[in-house]
C-alpha cells in the first residue's frame, strides 16, 4: 500500500517509517524539519530509515502549505495518511498558545481536507494521553469524559479528535485517534525526560526534579506503540479512538533510580516546584485496544530503559 506519514522524520514517525518499508509497503514522509529541537537529530533519522532497505520519498514542507499538500496528493494515490505531525510539549505550549493551535490544529485540517478531496478511506491521527488532563478516574479509558485538559497543547489534540469525527461523519473517512502515553526508546526527543535526564546524568550535572517524585507516567516503548499503530493500518473501524500505553505507572523517583542504575552513575537532584500544565498521574486503560487491535504491550520500564541506555551511550554526547 501507498502510506503518508506526516512528522515521519520525527521519533515515533521514523520508527513506524521503518516498520512499513520493513513490511513491503510504499512510503512518503513530509516533515518540515522544524527547530523545536535540532534539525539534524531528524536528519539521521531519515538516515536510520534508509536502512530499511526499501526507497522512500522525503517531502520537506510545512503543513500550513496547502499548494505542497495539493500536489502531493495529485501525484500519489494514498491508501493511508498517518498524519503525526505536530508541535509537541506541554509546557512549550503555554508561552505559544496561538502557535500550537495554528499547527496542530490547523495542520489537522488541511491534511483531512486533501485526504478527503482525494479519495483517501483511511486516516490515523496522533493524539495524546494529556486530553484526560485531571481526570480522577484510574486508570484512564477512552470513554472518560475529556473536559479537564490544563495546557494548550492536550487542547489543541482534542480539537483533533472532534476534527476526525467530524470527516468521519461527514464525509465517511475510516478514522482513528491514538493516545499515545509518554513514549521513549531509542532516538526519543532530547526535549523528554528520559532523553534529558540521562544526558544530564551522563554529564555529572543536576537533573531538573519537578514536585516530591510522586508524579506517575505511563512511559511506553516504542516498538510496542508501533505494533499499536501497525494493527490500526489493518483494520478499520469508522471512528475510533485508541489509548497506546504500556498500562503500567512509574513514580518520578522511580525512574531516576532506574536511569542511575542502567547508566551506572548517581543523579544529582535539583528540586523544583511542580510545573504549571503537568498533569500528576497518566495511566492507560487498554482493554478497548486489546480487544479491537489484539494489543499487548510487551516490553516493561525495567527493560526498556536499559534498552534506551544501550542506544543512548552509541550517540555522541557534546
Amino acid at each position: 500500500m501507498n502510506f503518508l506519514v506526516t512528522g515521519g522524520a520525527g521519533f515515533i514517525g521514523s520508527h513506524f517509517c521503518e516498520r512499513l518499508l520493513q513490511s513491503g509497503h510504499a512510503v512518503w514522509v513530509l516533515d518540515d524539519l522544524n527547530p523545536f529541537y535540532s534539525p539534524a537529530i531528524k536528519q539521521q533519522n531519515l538516515k536510520d530509515i534508509a536502512q530499511a532497505g526499501a526507497p522512500f520519498t522525503f517531502i520537506h514542507s510545512e503543513l500550513a502549505d496547502v499548494n505542497v499538500l495539493e500536489n502531493i496528493f495529485k501525484s500519489v494515490r494514498f491508501d493511508q495518511v498517518i498524519h503525526l505531525a505536530a508541535r509537541a510539549g506541554v509546557r512549550p505550549s503555554l508561552d505559544e498558545p496561538e502557535f500550537f493551535q495554528q499547527v496542530n490544529v490547523e495542520g489537522t485540517v488541511n491534511v483531512l481536507e486533501a485526504a478527503r478531496r482525494h479519495g483517501v478511506k483511511k486516516v490515523l491521527i496522533a493524539s495524546s494521553s494529556s486530553v484526560y488532563g485531571v481526570n480522577k478516574k484510574i486508570p484512564f479509558a477512552e470513554s472518560d469524559p475529556v473536559f479537564s485538559v490544563i495546557s494548550p497543547y492536550a487542547a489543541s489534540k482534542l480539537a483533533c479528535e472532534g476534527l476526525g469525527h467530524v470527516y468521519h461523519y461527514v464525509y465517511g473517512l475510516d478514522v482513528a485517534m491514538l493516545r499515545f502515553f509518554t513514549v521513549y526508546g531509542p532516538r526519543q526527543r532530547p526535549d523528554l525526560a528520559i532523553h534529558k535526564f540521562a544526558k544530564l546524568i551522563a554529564a555529572g550535572k543536576p537533573i531538573p526534579f519537578y514536585g516530591d517524585g510522586s508524579t506517575a507516567r505511563d512511559y511506553t516503548y516504542i516498538s510496542d506503540i508501533v505494533d499499536g499503530m501497525i494493527a490500526c493500518t489493518e483494520r478499520k473501524f469508522g471512528y475510533e479512538i485508541f489509548n497506546l500505553g504500556g498500562s503500567q505507572t512509574v513514580t518520578l523517583s522511580r525512574l531516576v533510580e532506574l536511569l542511575e542504575q542502567s547508566l551506572g552513575k548517581k543523579a544529582v537532584i535539583k528540586r523544583m516546584p511542580a510545573q504549571a500544565g503537568d498533569v500528576p498521574l497518566t495511566y492507560a486503560d487498554i482493554t478497548k485496544s486489546h480487544q479491537f487491535l489484539d494489543y499487548a504491550p510487551k516490553i516493561k520500564i525495567e527493560e526498556g530503559i536499559p534498552l534506551f541506555v544501550d542506544w543512548f551511550k552509541q550517540q555522541p554526547q557534546d
